[in-house]
């Protein structure tokens, strides 16, 4: 009786000894698969490869489900697992998603790619900004160049003044850069063509023709929305560059610019020199602070003292406050202007009355 009961008592702790086996291996494994499944999702939820600059084209087809968008971004390696991206886009309450062609990079986060698939554009925090003003002249952009960047002054404009680089941009923005470019009395080909603004740039080093393409491709989209206006008016991309550049370095409020406008085209109508002093500074190469009488005789296409019409290119690059005043000017019977010692311009119809001006605000 006492064998039964001892060899009972063994089974059980036999069967207790199983029983806690079995249990902690179940444990172990649910953890291991747990952790697993966290590590995985972990890394599904990272950029695919943080280092990654290669861009990649994806298209969103139009009535695209997130379903069907997530598997497009798994196809083309721009997520790691198109339900991990699924079940977080739901998450985050994402939606309203835009068809169309995008170029994404594997080193995008999901939230960079959400961004972009909702606004219809590249979202990214950019490695670094330049920012280039208004009103700046080829060889001054050259300097910011050189001071945000690796690139010297003279990389710079050795590039812009490359005729293959040149002969390239031509072929690539045909309807922007035209053989204007290429008279002979043009200082520099793309003077004039580079957009005053500040760019984002997703890599600690883009090529120098990255950061000039990126300005004259943003010159193209702002003058594409004026294609309209240029056509009816008669006026080329080149002549509508020109003229606002000559705007943004004598005005300095909107509505000066506009006034301004009006006095070059009244000018224009009749063939009366422009008579601007930037175009001779610009002739000269250099800043002065009071143009001397002798400097208006300088020997120069860019002298509207001497020649009549507009120079043969720009004299800087112009904002889309200029471009707009040359488009659209108001309507006056002014022919000349001055500006005052605090810098308020002073119109008049005739030259007896721009006589009076210079005595009123410059003489007293």
């Amino acid at each position: 009786m006492f064998k039964k009961v001892k060899q009972r008592k063994q089974e059980g702790k036999t069967v207790k000894k199983i029983v806690g086996i079995t249990s902690l291996a179940i444990i172990l494994i649910i953890g291991i698969v747990a952790f697993t499944g966290y590590m995985y999702i972990k890394s599904a939820l990272q950029p695919v490869d943080p280092d990654s600059k290669t861009v990649i084209d994806v298209e969103i087809p139009i009535g695209s489900s997130l379903t069907t968008i997530s598997n497009i971004l798994q196809e083309k390696g721009i997520v790691k697992d198109a339900r991990i991206f699924k079940y977080y886009t739901k998450f985050k309450n994402e939606s309203d998603f835009q068809a169309g062609n995008y170029s994404l990079t594997q080193s995008m986060t999901l939230d960079e790619i959400i961004e972009s698939l909702k606004t219809g554009r590249v979202y990214r925090e950019p490695v670094f900004t330049l920012t280039v003003p208004e009103g700046l002249t080829l060889e001054q952009i050259a300097k910011i160049i050189e001071k945000n960047t690796d690139y010297s002054a003279d990389e710079f404009l050795n590039k812009v003044t490359d005729s293959k680089f040149i002969e390239n941009m031509m072929g690539t923005y045909p309807e922007l850069i035209t053989e204007e470019v290429l008279d002979g009395n043009i200082r520099y080909a793309l003077e004039g063509y580079l957009y005053p603004a500040t760019y984002s740039f997703y890599e600690e080093k883009p090529s120098l023709d990255e950061i000039i393409t990126t300005m004259i491709s943003q010159t193209e989209e702002v003058i594409k929305g004026y294609s309209g206006l240029l056509e009816e008016k008669q006026i080329s991309v080149h002549d509508l560059l020109t003229f606002a550049s000559l705007l943004e370095e004598e005005a300095t409020a909107q509505t000066d610019r506009e006034t301004i406008a009006s006095v070059f085209y009244n000018r224009l109508e009749i063939d009366m020199p422009l008579q601007t002093d930037p175009t001779v500074l610009y002739a000269l190469g250099s800043h002065k602070d009071q143009v001397l009488y002798e400097d208006l005789e300088v020997d120069s296409p860019y002298n509207t003292y001497v020649i009549t019409g507009l120079p043969p290119g720009p004299i800087a690059n112009a904002g889309k406050i200029s471009i707009e005043a040359a488009l659209n000017p108001t309507d006056t019977e002014y022919l000349y202007f001055l500006a005052d010692k605090e810098g308020t311009n002073h119109f008049a119809k005739t030259y007896e009355e721009h006589l009076q001006n210079i005595e009123t605000y410059l003489r007293q």
